[in-house]
């Protein structure tokens, strides 16, 4: 018997909880080989539960007294976003089918108690929390860390940014196919897909289910990238022919539209630390009929000798909080903030030893996924002061976007429609 798209969901938020999976990395084991409909509601509701998992426990401790059982707590978290956040789900499936869960996977005799707080609740109007963490379900220690930063209207915003359903972009592969091809396959089957507001060679979908069955996909006609991410790229005003670094590759996306801005044409090393992560790379190259890439084991903060002075351009996302993502990875915002707090340190000593492969006269492009300024601004502003020999060099955005032209620039998700992203430009004097 296939499993259904409840089950599926319930697997996923079991496995974050207990083996401190993520929830993505969860969700594609399980999803694979499910129909694409069952794919995308297990997706919705997994993701759905973890956006809103502070304010679903908030409601459910009004109405069940007592320390609960951890899976029977996730089936109720299940069902009452269902019954929350949900119009096409009708309410008596959602309660059927946590009771029957309840039964299969948990304690039968629990079956009583949920199906008994689940129609307490249907019965009565839910208290909403006044104060923005529990709202929004993020830990107080993180809506404080933004909120010092952003103030609370921009912060409020943000936090519910991060709990609405981004869509799914797709960059198209201008070596394999144009935008019509890909348009129309998408459309041929049953995916919804328009070509994007303001980025040009990109389109946005919904409805794709398992991403790697799509004609497309297998095709190497498109791979999924943010559009913050693809600007970073753009940044550097890369060429066909020239030599180009991107130092904390994996899963390859940053590499794949290097490699398509040059055309097919010139040198493209790929590292990364973890030598698993290379076959990600090397395997995402291939598809894409790409031939120019090198994936090559490498620490980012160790030296290479070979490489000094001879790049044309640096690409350097380093590891960072990514707090710029939490739309997508909603486990992001439950990270203990404790274990960040020396990122900068390391971000610091990664710019610092890219820039030493850039030729004179070439790029190099600093860029994150989180938002905070002590990752950002604060590790460019550094390199600037002790780097005399580079400078900062403008980023022309496309006109539509509304992004203004800068060479620092943090793009967030409740002004942009982007992921959270910096991106900072710098050019080595000639």
């Amino acid at each position: 018997m296939a499993m259904t798209a409840r089950d599926a969901a319930l697997k996923a938020l079991i496995a974050c909880r207990k083996s401190g999976a993520w929830s993505d990395g969860a969700l594609k084991q399980l999803l694979s080989g499910m129909d694409r409909r069952d794919a995308a509601l297990a997706s919705r509701l997994c993701y759905g539960v973890l956006q809103n998992r502070m304010l679903l426990d908030f409601w459910i401790a009004a109405f069940a007294k007592g320390k609960l059982q951890p899976v029977v707590q996730e089936i109720l978290r299940l069902a009452v976003y269902q019954l929350r956040f949900t119009d096409k789900i009708p309410t008596a499936a959602a309660v059927n089918e946590a009771v029957e869960q309840t039964k299969r996977l948990a304690n039968p005799a629990a079956a009583r108690l949920v199906n008994g707080v689940l129609r307490a609740m249907l019965r009565s109007e839910l208290p909403m929390p006044q104060d923005m963490a529990t709202r929004y379900s993020h830990p107080q220690a993180l809506v404080d860390l933004l909120a010092a930063q952003y103030g609370a209207e921009k912060t409020e915003r943000l936090l519910q940014s991060h709990n609405e359903a981004p869509q799914t972009v797709l960059q198209i592969n201008t070596l394999a196919a144009n935008e019509q091809q890909v348009l129309e396959s998408l459309q041929m089957q049953g995916v919804c897909a328009q070509r994007h507001p303001w980025l040009e060679h990109c389109v946005t979908v919904n409805g794709t289910g398992d991403l790697e069955q799509l004609d497309a996909y297998q095709n190497g006609w498109v791979y999924a990238q943010d559009a913050a991410a693809k600007l970073a790229v753009c940044a550097a005003g890369l060429k066909p022919g020239m030599q180009v670094l991107d130092c904390c590759a994996a899963p390859g996306g940053k590499s794949f539209a290097a490699a398509i801005a040059m055309n097919g044409e010139g040198k493209l090393f790929s590292c990364d630390i973890h030598p698993h992560k290379l076959k990600l790379i090397e395997n995402g190259a291939s598809r894409l009929h790409i031939s120019i890439i090198t994936a090559c084991l490498q620490d980012a903060s160790q030296r290479v000798e070979a490489w000094e002075g001879k790049m044309d351009a640096v690409l350097a996302d380093v590891p960072c909080s990514g707090l710029g993502v939490i739309r997508k990875k909603p486990d992001i915002r439950y990270k203990d903030l404790a274990q960040l707090e020396r990122l900068p340190e390391l971000q610091r000593a990664i710019l610092q030893m890219q820039a030493s492969y850039v030729k004179p006269g070439g790029v190099l492009v600093y860029s994150t996924c989180t938002i905070l300024r002590r990752e950002n601004e604060a590790v460019a502003e550094r390199f600037l002061a002790d780097n005399p020999d580079f400078s900062a060099q403008t980023v022309h955005f496309p006109e539509d976007s509304g992004i203004p032209d800068a060479a620092m620039t943090t793009l967030l998700p409740c002004d942009h429609g982007t992921d959270g992203f910096f991106i900072c430009k710098f050019r080595r004097n000639a």
